[in-house]
């Protein structure tokens, strides 16, 4: 990239679009987010045996059709894809046809019955899962100048920023009807609008069944009044820079994002519901049965991370029947 280049200054939302998924793309690298961020995926196979339960219950409010999609969003390298279709039932197994969508080139080694997607599939019947997608869909950040204007961040290549041109049209309709700034100078959002449309395009993909996106979020009662834009590099947190070096991630406005029918739930509810509790497994089972003690007990520690207050558990699960009832009742 030529000096020039480097030097320019954009909107984060070009910027983080560049860093993450051009050429050169943090998205597009071998080693997959895996190597940078921990996610539930990674964290237990539960959450891939959860999912898979949640898309039983999808496939019985379907009828059970002789083809069952699911569609993992923002796949990674497939794991969730894979740990899905090894902890379903065979019967389930043998009729679901699975989709990996994925900027990055298929991996090595990916279970053949996977297939490797750019974009979801069109008249999905089934269930479509979005973990930590959208928080990964670029936005612009507004920021309060001194007069309490609010006006859209400019970004350098090297993390440099600067305030630009006041926020207008259909981004500051969506700042005023979903996160209002007081005027009070330097206080920050991210413009959600590109997440609301994003989500509403994978929903309509949907011909019957289940999405549902997970992700870093908050709602309206509890916007942080600094924004939440920041980068990950090699498992830890650090300053959002947009030259392809690290993820570059802002929790989502899933309460925006909701469309008619859906709602938002924390993740511990959703996984509860779906029988990863976090349960300690009976002392009586460490005499009869030793070993399935210790697995049980593993387990447990499992679900506890996957379901903790202040971690994974925190996490909004976005919840949009489309042509059904809701799988998972409360």
């Amino acid at each position: 990239m030529t000096a020039g280049a480097r030097d320019e200054w954009r909107g984060w939302r070009d910027a983080a679009r560049e860093a993450l998924y051009g050429p050169r793309g943090f998205y597009r690298r071998a080693a997959g987010p895996g190597a940078h961020f921990r996610t539930s995926v990674h964290a237990s196979p539960l959450f891939a045996r959860a999912v898979a339960r949640l898309l039983c219950r999808v496939d019985e409010a379907l009828g059970r059709p002789a083809v069952l999609d699911f569609v993992d969003m923002a796949a990674g390298r497939g794991e969730l894809a894979a740990g899905v279709l090894a902890a379903l039932p065979a019967e389930v197994a043998g009729r679901t046809r699975a989709y990996a969508v994925e900027v990055a080139a298929r991996p090595a080694g990916l279970d053949h019955r996977i297939e490797w997607r750019s974009a979801p599939p069109p008249g999905t019947t089934g269930l479509l899962f979005a973990n930590e997608w959208l928080d990964n869909v670029p936005v612009e950040v507004a920021q309060v100048d001194s007069a309490g204007r609010a006006r859209r961040v400019l970004v350098r290549e090297d993390g440099t920023e600067r305030l630009g041109e006041p926020v207008g049209g259909a981004e500051a309709r969506w700042l005023e009807r979903w996160w209002p700034l007081p005027g009070e100078e330097g206080l920050r959002a991210e413009i959600g609008l590109p997440r609301d449309e994003a989500w509403a395009a994978a929903v309509a993909t949907v011909g019957r069944g289940l999405a549902v996106a997970v992700d870093y979020a908050h709602t309206a009662r509890t916007r942080p009044p600094f924004g939440t834009l920041t980068g990950f590099r090699e498992g830890r947190e650090v300053s959002p820079v947009p030259d392809g070096s690290c993820d570059i991630t802002a929790h989502v406005a899933l309460d925006a994002c909701a469309l008619p029918g859906g709602c938002v739930l924390p993740q511990r509810e959703a996984l509860h519901a779906l029988g990863v509790t976090g349960a300690r497994p009976p002392l009586t089972l460490a005499s009869t049965d030793p070993a399935a003690y210790v697995r049980a007990l593993a387990g447990a520690g499992e679900a506890a991370e996957l379901t903790a207050a202040g971690g994974l558990g925190d996490f909004g699960w976005l919840v949009q029947p489309v042509g059904i009832g809701d799988p998972l009742p409360r």
